[in-house]
C-alpha cells in the first residue's frame, strides 16, 4: 500500500512539474518550447496517411458512390436577381396593365424548393463538412471505410486524447480561470493608476495564454501592424466563445456583454474590478440608446482598452459571415476589423448552442486533437461621407469575409432561433410589384 502511495505521489509531482515549468511558465511569458508545433506536425502526417487509406478504400466502391461523393452541392442555384430570372419569361409574353402570369408563381415555387433542399441559413448552424476523416468518432458520418490500421490508430488517438490530453487540459483550464478570478480581485483593490492598468493587462494576458495552452491552440497572427488600438472598436466574425481567448492571447480587450449568473457571473464581477469591461443588465440590453451611450463613453476615453464586439450576435460555423448588426457601427470612432478562421482538420470549433450547452461544448473541445487558427488584422476603417451605419457594417463584413475566404451572406444570424421578419417578406413583395409596374409602364410607352 505504501509503495502504491509512493508511486501516486511521484506521478503527481511529475505531472505538476510538467504543468508548471513546461507549460504555464513559458505561457506566462509568451514563450513556446516547440512541443505543440511538433505535435501538430505529427498530427498532419498521421491525418495525411489516414486520408490516403480512405481514398484507397473508396476506389473499391461503386462508381455511383464515387459520383455522388464528387458532387460539390445538392443543387445548382441560378445567380441572377428576381428581375433577371422573371423578366425574361414575362418579356416573351404580351402582358398588359400589370397582368399576372402563372410563370411568376413558378419562380417563387422554385426559390421555395431551393430553400427547403439547400437552405443558406440553417446550414450555417451545423458543423462544417470535412474533405476527409480526422480520426474523431464525432465526424465519421460520411467516411464508411475503416481498415484495421486505421482502427488501431483511432484507438491510440482515443487513449491520447482522453487519458493524456484531457486531464492535462482540465488542469490548465482550472489553473487559468482560478488565476483570472484571484488575480483580478487582488488588482481591483489597488487605486486607479497606470500600475493598476499594467497589472490588470498582465493578469488577463497570462490567464488567456494558459487557457489557450489548455486547448493545444496554435495561433497564427497576420499583419500585426493593424492591431486594434486603445479608444477603438475591434469587430470580428464569430465562431465560438473561444474567439475571445484566441484574440486576447495577442492583446487585451474590453469585453461587452450581458451580466450572467453562476460561475460566469463570478468571473464577470471579478474581471470588471480591475478592467473597464462593459457589462449590461438584461433590461439595459433592450434599451438601445443606453447601450450606445455607454459604449460611446468608453471609446471617448482614449486610454481605455479597445472594445471587442462580435456584430453577428451568434456563432456561425466557420464557413460564412452573416449580417452585422449596425449598432456597433453607430457609435463612431475607428473600427478595427479582424478575421478569424479555424482549421477544421484538427477539431470543429463551432459552438452549436442549440445542440450543446457550454459544458458539453468545452468537453468536446478538450477532447479534440487541437485548435489551429489564423487571425488576420485588417487595416482600420472609418465611416465614409454619405454612408450610413448599415452600409458601413456591410463594407466591414465584406472585407472580413474576403480575407478569410468566407461566404459573405446578407442573412441575419438571428434567424437561427427567430422567425423571418416581416420586412424581409415585404422587400420581396416590393421587388415583385416593381417588376409588374415596370412591365406595365413599358407596355404603355410602346402603345
Amino acid at each position: 500500500m505504501e509503495d502504491l502511495w509512493g508511486v501516486a505521489v511521484a506521478v503527481f509531482q511529475v505531472w505538476m512539474f510538467v504543468v508548471v515549468f513546461l507549460i504555464m511558465l513559458p505561457a506566462m511569458f509568451g514563450l513556446s518550447l516547440g512541443v505543440t508545433g511538433v505535435y501538430i506536425q505529427v498530427l498532419v502526417k498521421i491525418l495525411e496517411w489516414a486520408t490516403l487509406r480512405i481514398q484507397r478504400g473508396r476506389q473499391e466502391e461503386s462508381s455511383v458512390t464515387q459520383f455522388y461523393d464528387c458532387v460539390p452541392g445538392i443543387i445548382e442555384r441560378a445567380g441572377g436577381s428576381m428581375e433577371e430570372e422573371m423578366g425574361q419569361p414575362r418579356s416573351s409574353r404580351s402582358l398588359v396593365g400589370g397582368e399576372f402570369a402563372l410563370s411568376d408563381a413558378l419562380y417563387f415555387y422554385k426559390k421555395g424548393l431551393e430553400s427547403i433542399v439547400d437552405d443558406q441559413v440553417t446550414q450555417r448552424f451545423s458543423s462544417e463538412e470535412l474533405a476527409s476523416w480526422n480520426l474523431l468518432t464525432r465526424t465519421n458520418h460520411n467516411f464508411r471505410y475503416i481498415s484495421l490500421r486505421l482502427t488501431v490508430i483511432w484507438g491510440l488517438g482515443v487513449f491520447v486524447r482522453y487519458c493524456v490530453l484531457f486531464p492535462l487540459r482540465i488542469t490548465l483550464a482550472i489553473i487559468g480561470l482560478s488565476w483570472l478570478v484571484i488575480g483580478t480581485v487582488l488588482v481591483g483593490f489597488l487605486p486607479e493608476s497606470s500600475v493598476k492598468n499594467w497589472l490588470s493587462e498582465l493578469v488577463h494576458l497570462t490567464c488567456y495564454r494558459i487557457c489557450a495552452r489548455g486547448l493545444s491552440a496554435t495561433i497564427h497572427y497576420h499583419n500585426r501592424e493593424n492591431k486594434p488600438q486603445k479608444g477603438g472598436i475591434c469587430v470580428a466574425n464569430h465562431t465560438t466563445p473561444i474567439d475571445v481567448v484566441i484574440l486576447a492571447n495577442d492583446g487585451c480587450y474590453a469585453m461587452v456583454g450581458q451580466i450572467h449568473g453562476g460561475l460566469m457571473g463570478v468571473m464577470q464581477r471579478s474581471m470588471v474590478r480591475s478592467c473597464p469591461h462593459v457589462w449590461f443588465e438584461r433590461s439595459e440590453m433592450k434599451d438601445r440608446h443606453a447601450v450606445t451611450n455607454r459604449l460611446k463613453a468608453h471609446i471617448a476615453a482614449k486610454t481605455k482598452l479597445p472594445i471587442l464586439i462580435f456584430p453577428e450576435g451568434t456563432c456561425i460555423n466557420n464557413t460564412s459571415v452573416m449580417m452585422f448588426k449596425k449598432g456597433s457601427f453607430e457609435i463612431g470612432g475607428t473600427i478595427y476589423p479582424v478575421t478569424i478562421k479555424y482549421d477544421p482538420q484538427f477539431g470543429d470549433a463551432f459552438w452549436n448552442s442549440s445542440k450543446y450547452n457550454m459544458v458539453s461544448y468545452l468537453l468536446r473541445m478538450m477532447t479534440s486533437w487541437a485548435i489551429v487558427v489564423n487571425v488576420w488584422y485588417l487595416p482600420p476603417m472609418t465611416i465614409q461621407d454619405g454612408e450610413d451605419a448599415a452600409q458601413f457594417a456591410n463594407r466591414v463584413k465584406s472585407a472580413i469575409a474576403q480575407q478569410g475566404g468566407l461566404l459573405d451572406l446578407a442573412w441575419d444570424g438571428g434567424l437561427k432561433r427567430g422567425k423571418v421578419k416581416d420586412s424581409y417578406k415585404e422587400e420581396q413583395q416590393k421587388m415583385y410589384s416593381s417588376i409588374i409596374v415596370g412591365q406595365n409602364s413599358s407596355s404603355t410607352e410602346e402603345q
